[in-house]
């Protein structure tokens, strides 16, 4: 999990998203299959280096998006850096022979990015607007509830889109899935 929450950017709750998500896998029925790896304030730098580090099966990226501008992580004064849609799918696309499996943006109006990695990257969720932060969160915990549960990432994409619409949060349409074998899925479609 890597988190950006640049100083001249509105403040987000990441502590409270790991925290969540860590509770959840933690009592998960498989919670063995899983070690969270995190990584806060990050900067261009911070993120390659994650993933030299970790060789990740899934990334998880809480913070800030700006659409075509790219995702949003810190340089060195801890203020707002934008990082390319290009960047981000080129980084990603190596590691997709090394073992990443799936990648979370968890930003505003991230779906653009979405677009580039499923390129490369099986399974891609992005945001198609804004997204609160409450939804944010809800989002993610259910999204690993199920992975946890031993899901698919497919069922994972749902079961986050219903922690959102069962807690009255109007925004259980703003995820959307990709997947590099079939078109993408925009907004709940379980029952």
């Amino acid at each position: 999990m890597v988190a950006s929450s640049p100083t001249n950017e509105a403040r987000l709750r990441l502590d409270k998203e790991v925290r969540e998500i860590e509770e959840g896998l933690r009592r998960s029925q498989h919670r063995e299959k899983f070690t969270l790896q995190q990584r806060g304030a990050v900067r261009p730098n911070d993120l390659r280096r994650a993933m030299l580090d970790f060789n990740p099966q899934i990334v998880h990226f809480s913070g800030h998006g700006s659409g075509e501008d790219g995702l949003v992580l810190e340089n060195d004064l801890g203020k707002a850096q934008l990082v390319s849609t290009e960047a981000l799918a080129n980084l990603f696309k190596r590691f997709a022979t090394r073992g990443l499996e799936c990648v979370v943006l968890n930003a505003c109006y991230s779906e653009i990015q979405a677009d580039e990695i499923v390129k490369h990257i099986d399974y891609v969720v992005g945001m198609n607007s804004s997204l609160g932060d409450d939804a944010a969160i809800k989002f993610a915990v259910g999204f690993y509830d199920e992975l946890g549960a031993g899901y698919s990432y497919e069922d994972a994409y749902h079961g986050g889109c219903d922690a959102i619409a069962l807690q009255g949060i109007p925004e259980e349409h703003t995820p959307v899935f990709k997947n590099i074998k079939k078109s993408p899925i925009k907004g709940n479609k379980s029952s």
